[in-house]
């Protein structure tokens, strides 16, 4: 039977044939000065870890690039979605997840591509899930003190005290809720229904992480450190920190009104595999 996708309490998944384990979800607007050199790291990387850009019809040529580094690596290590126009951060996350559960892994990360996350801490999120047996690894800024290196004073106040305010609001015990470095357990994806979630900025983040929680799944904060971009130019708007302010209300309100509630792959597993009486 050990073909069957079957979870136990903390140990390793039994994989279906042909399935991956790690997938590297990275969504590009205009990262030509970065996307190889990241691409090239994470390549680089033991455990391996594979790699899903989604590109929201860069003009820089950043796709291209992409396509040049999979005839080099392979595209079953790098895949590429091309979409056209901006269609924001949260669809681009969404269509990767869907993407990475029907491919079949195990693991899903977010990571920037502007080295604000070191591509490095990719295996500690991933040890975090895999061996600790936590279903969503965090890559925290401020689980211990406040490291983020390169940001004027007002954005890390205004980043440090988002996380105050979602706490307090939605009573999630997470530290850093914006936090868009994590590493996902297949089963969170598939329990959560992600065409209901509706933000696509630092709300998204926000709902991804609530959602989880409330599901029941088990949290854990990495501390890493958090280092600006050096080259390329941020997306960050205040637009996006409206979206978030507004919507963990939003959020809190409509959780009254949501019963959380996940089918048991265990149980699911041993219904099936149980021998069937004549």
């Amino acid at each position: 039977m050990e073909a069957l996708s079957v979870f136990t309490g903390t140990s390793t998944p039994l994989l279906m044939n042909g399935s991956k384990e790690r997938i590297v979800v990275i969504p590009t607007y205009n990262e030509i000065e970065n996307i190889e050199t990241v691409l090239r790291k994470v390549m680089s990387l033991e455990p391996t870890f594979d790699v899903l850009i989604v590109d929201d019809g860069s003009p820089d040529g950043t796709a291209l690039k992409v396509k040049q580094l999979q005839d080099e690596f392979g595209d079953n290590r790098i895949h590429l979605l091309e979409r056209k126009g901006k269609l924001g951060l949260g669809t681009a996350y969404l269509t990767a997840f869907k993407y990475a559960l029907k491919k079949g892994y195990q693991y899903i990360f977010e990571m920037d591509a502007d080295f604000s996350h070191n591509p490095d801490d990719l295996v500690r999120l991933w040890r975090a899930c895999a061996e600790e047996g936590n279903d969503l690894a965090i890559g925290s800024r401020y689980i211990q003190g406040v490291n983020v290196v390169n940001w004027p004073m007002g954005r890390v106040l205004m980043s440090y005290f988002a996380g105050v305010y979602v706490r307090f609001i939605t009573g999630m015990p997470v530290m850093d809720a914006t936090a868009g470095f994590k590493c996902y357990r297949r089963r969170v994806l598939e329990a959560i229904d992600l065409d209901s979630i509706r933000f696509v900025g630092y709300a998204f983040q926000i709902e991804m992480k609530f959602t989880s929680w409330k599901y029941g799944f088990k949290l854990k904060e990495v501390p890493i450190i958090f280092t600006d971009r050096t080259k390329g130019v941020s997306k960050m708007s205040t637009k996006i920190f409206k979206e978030a302010f507004l919507g963990v209300i939003q959020l809190k309100v409509d959780s009254f009104f949501k019963r959380y509630i996940r089918e048991s792959v265990e149980t699911f597993e041993a219904i099936k595999l149980e021998p069937q009486q004549s």
